[in-house]
């Protein structure tokens, strides 16, 4: 009886996506019109975010009127203008960003050496004072955000110099 028993076909709802393929796979496959940053795939010329999971949306986008349009465009311009993902963007750190962080950090640590209360820092003659006089004075924030966000390092900061002098 076991020679009899009729089994189903297979399923043929697959989907049609490839499922381990990544936008750098992609850019390798169609060459320089496309590049991936942030794990997100690019067109160059047209600065659109494209679909890397499906081969057919990539191939539709680079037949389109739209595309050669903006590739004539891209090239006659010849300046390479490549779109950026948010998070990339944010993680830029750039000098200005680095020395306001240290103006503040050396802000806090004089204020605690020389015994002055932070709050001091929230009086408009300070304020006028420090955005006047001092480069990148204006961005030192109020006393409660220097308490929260400042201050913590600059006591861990003593309190391993103080052990490292123990030691």
């Amino acid at each position: 009886m076991e020679r009899f028993v009729v089994t189903a076909p297979p399923a043929r709802n697959r989907s049609k996506t490839a499922l381990y393929v990544t936008p750098l796979d992609r850019v390798t496959e169609f060459g320089g019109e496309l590049h991936e940053d942030g794990g997100k795939l690019f067109c160059t010329s047209c600065n659109v975010v494209l679909n890397h999971v499906r081969k057919s949306a990539i191939s539709d986008h680079l037949k389109s009127k739209t595309h050669t349009k903006r590739k004539a465009e891209f090239e006659e311009q010849n300046v390479r203008k490549k779109q950026r993902p948010l998070a990339a963007s944010l993680q830029c750190n750039s000098t200005a960003q680095t020395e306001k962080a240290s103006v503040i950090q050396d802000f806090v640590k004089m204020c605690l050496e020389a015994n002055i209360p932070l709050e001091k820092a929230d009086h408009p003659a300070v304020r006028a004072f420090l955005s006047r006089h001092v480069k990148n004075g204006g961005s030192i924030p109020k006393s409660d955000q220097l308490r929260r966000a400042y201050l913590p390092d600059g006591y861990e900061n003593e309190n391993q110099l103080l052990n490292s002098q123990d030691c």
